[in-house]
């Protein structure tokens, strides 16, 4: 799921490992994937929105 990013946000893109940063003026947007293993909740992976697309879009299209 695509949204914006919120102030304050300390999550770090699993992709490039650098931290997701919030800013007003861009308007930021991060993907949320929920990741499941052998059909059970697993983890929470976050993105910059452009390196979700530069991965391939790991975990299917981002809804949102």
């Amino acid at each position: 799921m695509a949204r914006p990013v919120e102030a304050g946000s300390d999550a770090v893109c699993v992709y490039c490992s650098e931290q997701i940063r919030f800013s007003a003026r861009l308007k930021a947007r991060k993907v949320i994937a929920n990741v499941y293993v052998e059909g059970r909740w697993d983890r929470v992976e976050q993105f910059h929105e452009d390196c979700y697309e530069r991965s391939g879009q790991a975990y299917g299209p981002a809804r949102g």
